[in-house]
């Protein structure tokens, strides 16, 4: 018997061992998920921002701001970084900026060797052979010259120099021809100056991208590098108006965005927003070609499973102005600094451009980040777009096909940067709610801007019974006591009969994570131990919970996942993240899946599968054909849903409401290699029982 026994310990072991062996390889031999471009640069259709190749091993790192530098000779180098970087980035400019000059390069592991002011002609004579020649500009007549030159040294792959700078190069032996001389052009109007351009070199720039900048430096490397044209006019000038109105008459909604920002806020975001284009504010953002140059595999971090229901007071609190890419890149890190950060549940608002403009910036915050740290997408999706002002009681964009354009190109970057929720400035009519909620199905809820510029405060709206428009109030405050005020009565009356929902706003130059724990203070002595702070995803989860609306069952705590033989857990399979190393991955033989148990039975009518390519991987390694079959007692199966054939990387079907408590996920064609990839699961139901009072 005892050596009976050891024959069965052995062959145990040896089983072990082999099964062991197995996984080890599989691991070993995964595809590897990469989103890099070794030289070039890449802008496929359905891509707001060109992707460049992947930065050089150590870059050349260019001080700018040195005042040694005149105004023109810092054109002139950001230009020239921004031609050499088109093919490969390999010029950094350097600036010590709030964030510190070598905070991004040294979290992103870029290798930098310092070129001081005193050594820019070396800099230049190293890349001399990437110029083709010298675009010839004054700005006597007017400082809008720089941008008239700029746009044609991106067409002309040239550096746009003045007199001065252009002596000075050929005394250092660097004979570049003068390929266009824009010197003598008469004009000194802003109107007159971009209509020559207009008319010049418009016909050969890139509709999908349009720069509207002042500034000398920042983005006129991606300007160039794009064959972007450069403008800076105001549209409240009559005659300015017109001419900004020629370039977006040629641009198109869903395709076409502006970068940088205009010389007065509502008027210049409303005219793109007439047009269905927006604005991604980036007058300050530093070396564009070489952030968006990094491995564009946005990473994800585990979603941390929502609270229990109770009747208590629940509050989500917004930090504003994340649309601004150059906030992201140099103010929000000084923030992210701050020493209560995680302390207390804070909704960061971000631009979901930064997936091509500066994916590693955002996988930094990913990284970096709390379960307390909840990112949220600035106004009012891609880019800013001001659909109504407030502040002017008018509308700017009123729905139909052009905004219909907008939000599909949002639901684009919302899922490739992860961001769950908007916050909408101003607000918007009901067909543009229903247009999020048909085109954004990636968003769990939305903020409006309540400004109190009507009798009474914004109402809550609901579209296709599970997207919540709900007003922040107040939507802009810098300060606790004005969250304190507004909301005094509601807080103080709170008799724990139901559930209570708040949104806001703060102002993210003057609040922090420090604030919002002095706030939450402020309210606990109005109700005490009723006042809950949410991460914005838990928070709609509650709300919608609360209202029996449809909300994703997985970011239950009540869930529990089982699977048939997998090389990772089955939890993997619905944790909020799409990174390979947190997929569920299996190469058992015969049927390969995956059970979710919800602890009680609700109303299912939608699943979401995002399979291998949201991971990284080539779309072959996609699940090729699946099914999902419903349960209430986790015996008896009904089918709601088959695929087959699938190439998507992500699969979204409403099905037939059924009441279930189980659902079952089983893969059929696994894809390419066999191997079964399911990086995320979202299943959607709703309660019967009506909890809530606004």
């Amino acid at each position: 018997m005892k050596t009976n026994r050891i024959i069965i310990l052995l062959l145990g072991l040896l089983y072990y061992i082999q099964m062991t062996s197995c996984e080890v390889k599989e691991n070993q031999t995964q595809p590897v998920p990469t989103k890099e471009i070794e030289t070039g640069m890449v802008w496929a259709e359905g891509q707001a921002f060109p992707h460049f190749a992947v930065p050089t091993d150590t870059l050349d790192g260019f001080l700018i701001e040195d005042p040694s530098l005149t105004s023109e000779e810092k054109v002139m180098f950001t230009v020239l970084q921004g031609l050499i970087n088109k093919t490969k980035p390999s010029v950094i400019l350097l600036r010590p900026g709030g964030e510190g000059m070598y905070r991004w390069p040294d979290n992103l592991g870029l290798h930098v060797r310092e070129y001081p002011a005193d050594r820019k002609w070396e800099l230049l004579r190293k890349y001399k052979e990437k110029i083709d020649g010298v675009i010839l500009y004054s700005v006597e007549k007017s400082a809008h010259y720089r941008n008239l030159a700029t746009t044609a040294a991106g067409l002309k792959n040239a550096l746009p120099v003045t007199a001065a700078e252009y002596e000075q190069i050929l005394s250092l032996g660097i004979k570049f021809p003068v390929i266009e001389n824009l010197s003598s052009l008469p004009y000194t109007a802003p109107e007159d100056i971009y209509r020559y351009l207009y008319n010049t070199y418009w016909k050969d720039c890139t509709k999908r991208l349009l720069i509207s900048h002042s500034a000398l430096v920042f983005i006129r490397d991606i300007a160039v590098a794009s064959k972007a044209a450069v403008v800076w006019l105001d549209p409240r000038k009559e005659k300015e108006n017109e001419v900004i109105r020629l370039f977006l008459n040629d641009m198109k909604a869903g395709e076409s965005i502006i970068l940088g920002w205009w010389a007065e806020e509502r008027s210049g975001i409303g005219i793109g927003t007439e047009y269905g284009i927006s604005t991604v504010p980036a007058d300050f953002y530093d070396n564009a070609t070489v952030y968006a140059g990094m491995n564009h595999v946005i990473n994800l971090p585990v979603t941390p499973k929502k609270p229990d229901m109770e009747n208590k007071i629940y509050l989500t609190v917004f930090l504003s102005d994340g649309d601004n890419i150059q906030y992201c890149q140099h103010t929000m890190p000084k923030l992210w600094d701050n020493k209560g950060r995680g302390s207390i549940p804070v909704n960061w608002t971000v631009s979901p451009g930064l997936a091509d403009l500066g994916p590693q910036l955002l996988n930094y915050f990913y990284k970096t980040a709390t379960p307390n740290d909840f990112l949220a997408s600035g106004p009012s999706g891609l880019g800013y777009a001001l659909i109504y002002d407030a502040h002017n009681r008018k509308w700017f964009n009123t729905g139909g096909e052009s905004f219909d354009r907008y939000a599909k190109f949002t639901q684009n970057y919302l899922e490739k940067s992860g961001l769950r929720v908007i916050t909408i400035w101003d607000q918007i009519n009901e067909n543009q709610m229903e247009s999020y909620a048909t085109y954004c199905r990636y968003l769990y809820g939305a903020t409006q801007q309540d400004w109190q510029k009507q009798p009474d405060k914004i109402p809550a709206f609901i579209k296709q019974n599970r997207l919540a428009f709900l007003p922040n109030y107040p939507c802009y405050t810098n300060s606790t006591d004005v969250f304190v005020n507004m909301n005094r009565d509601t807080i103080a009356n709170f008799d724990g009969s139901h559930p209570i929902f708040l949104t806001a706003q703060g102002v993210s130059w003057r609040m922090g994570p420090d604030s919002l724990v002095i706030l939450k203070e402020k309210l606990e002595k109005l109700a005490p131990g009723n006042i809950v702070f949410c991460r914005g995803d838990h928070f709609f989860a509650l709300y919608n919970e609360a209202n029996r609306l449809n909300f994703n069952l997985t970011l239950s705590s009540q869930m529990k996942i089982t699977s048939s033989s997998s090389v990772t857990p089955p939890e993997f399979a619905a944790d909020g993240t799409c990174a390979l190393e947190r997929s569920w991955i299996s190469s058992a033989k015969g049927k390969k899946w995956i059970r979710f148990d919800f602890g009680e039975t609700y109303k299912l009518n939608r699943y979401v599968v995002r399979h291998a390519e949201t991971s990284g991987l080539d779309k072959d390694y996609n699940t090729g054909a699946f099914q999902i079959e419903t349960s209430v007692d986790g015996k008896k199966w009904q089918i709601a849903d088959k695929q087959s054939g699938n190439d998507s990387a992500v699969t979204d079907v409403d099905f037939t409401p059924v009441q279930a408590r189980y659902v079952r996920l089983t893969v059929t064609d696994a894809g390419k290699d066999g191997i079964a990839r399911i990086c995320d699961v979202e299943i959607y139901g709703s309660k019967e029982e009506l909890k809530v009072k606004n």
